[in-house]
């Protein structure tokens, strides 16, 4: 699950069934999680068990929703709708079940050429994850160094040039 994490390209998560215990922390290794309404329950029912969510559920929930409410959650082991999940932040969006797939689709494909610069995405993805990880002004100059190798890509080339002659860009992921 550490290498979802690590891996520089966004990993979204689809969910739609029930997600609890390992599921949901698989789930919870991605990047963003979009839901399937009415599509199921979510949860770490594992105290239930009597055990604890021991694939990295305890850490990750904790740095989604806060110490307190992973605690309550895990320690009643309560299951919950997505819509709930969402409240929570622990799923970005609920999309309906009619459309769930295209949905799914298209909204991972604003993250990539030639919409987005793909470059930059995972450059916000890796600031972002390791420098949570690590004092505030080291995870400043984390940033500082992705930016500048941004500033050397093509698409930076190509969006800065847009933005001057006021045009879309067209970003091809270099």
């Amino acid at each position: 699950m550490n290498r979802l994490e690590h891996t520089p390209k966004l990993v979204i998560g689809a969910l739609n069934g029930h997600t609890v215990g390992g599921g949901l922390e698989i789930a919870m290794a991605c990047d963003l999680r979009l839901a399937c309404k009415d599509g199921g329950k979510i949860g770490l029912p594992e105290v239930t068990l009597g055990v604890l969510p021991g694939t990295g559920g305890t850490q990750r929930l904790s740095r989604i929703v806060g110490k307190s409410k992973a605690i309550e959650l895990m320690a009643t082991g309560a299951l919950f709708s997505y819509e709930e999940a969402k409240d929570l932040g622990l799923v970005n969006d609920v999309l309906p079940k009619a459309t769930f797939w295209n949905d799914v689709l298209a909204y991972a494909k604003q993250f990539v050429p030639p919409g987005k610069a793909s470059k930059a995405v995972g450059h916000i993805k890796r600031a972002v994850c390791s420098g949570c990880e690590v004092p505030f002004e080291s995870g400043l100059a984390i940033e500082r160094e992705l930016q500048q190798q941004l500033f050397q890509s093509e698409d930076a080339k190509e969006g800065l040039s847009a933005y001057v002659s006021k045009r879309t860009p067209a970003f091809k992921g270099s």
